[in-house]
């Protein structure tokens, strides 16, 4: 049991911590040093808005190294483009619903992906969350059911909260165990996916390109909560490629 656990705490530093456009540099610092309380080690910063920044080290006490080891990319796609499994926190209600789920349930989906999916948890910026955009990227949205009289969080706060649920379901994680026969697509493969099933219905005339309305959040959420795997995705690429070949 204790080799077990062992596997299980090494699995951690494989999850990424993304927090994008952060505002504060304090806030990085604190948000590391809530990762490293729980295990978690992989921190990436999209955008962030003063860094490197003295007060992210003075901020996250000992955990210097992970602030100092951080990885900074220019866009949310960018930095989770290899990860098959990402999820994006989310505070309100959108237009086009999406499948949300709370800390725990979120926790359990990480452990079940472990250890041959690489996962992203998403934070957004201080004061206005992730674009419509960016979490459309991810394939689940988290929620953390907070008081509705005062329901904001610090961003430390909430990757204390999400990466506690994770660190409980990682180290018990033989109980959520699932079994696949082929790898995941990852978040790149599945945007080239719906990339070329848009080329497809634009060439059909499917829809108003002037006027999508939610046709494409919808195509997206669905292969997104779908998770499909690499050689489903390849299924439908090649028939989109038949499709273009017909109609040319």
């Amino acid at each position: 049991m204790e080799d077990q656990n062992i596997s299980s705490i090494e699995l951690l530093h494989n999850i990424k911590i993304v927090l994008v456009g952060t505002t504060h540099p304090g806030n990085i610092g604190a948000s590391a040093r809530a990762m490293k309380n729980m295990g978690l080690s992989n921190l990436i910063l999209v955008e962030p808005k003063d860094f490197p920044n003295d007060q992210a080290i003075f901020r996250s006490k000992a955990a210097k190294d992970v602030v100092e080891n951080a990885t900074v990319f220019s866009s949310v796609e960018e930095a989770v483009s290899e990860c098959d499994l990402v999820i994006g926190t989310s505070a309100r209600e959108r237009t086009v619903p999406w499948p949300i789920v709370n800390p725990r349930e979120a926790s359990i989906e990480v452990a079940k992906s472990l250890p041959n999916q690489k996962i992203a948890i998403v934070f957004g910026r201080e004061d206005r969350g992730l674009t419509n955009e960016e979490l459309g990227l991810c394939n689940l949205h988290v929620h953390i059911p907070s008081d509705p009289n005062y329901s904001s969080l610090n961003l430390s706060q909430a990757v204390q909260i999400i990466a506690y649920e994770i660190r409980l379901s990682v180290l018990g994680r033989e109980e959520h165990e699932d079994s696949w026969d082929v790898e995941f697509a990852n978040n790149e493969q599945t945007e080239r996916l719906i990339d070329h099933m848009d080329e497809i219905m634009q060439a059909v005339d499917f829809y108003d390109v002037e006027n999508p309305r939610k046709l494409l959040v919808r195509v997206r959420r669905f292969f997104k909560r779908s998770r499909i795997d690499v050689m489903e995705a390849n299924i439908f690429r090649g028939l989109f490629s038949a499709i273009q070949k017909k109609i040319k």
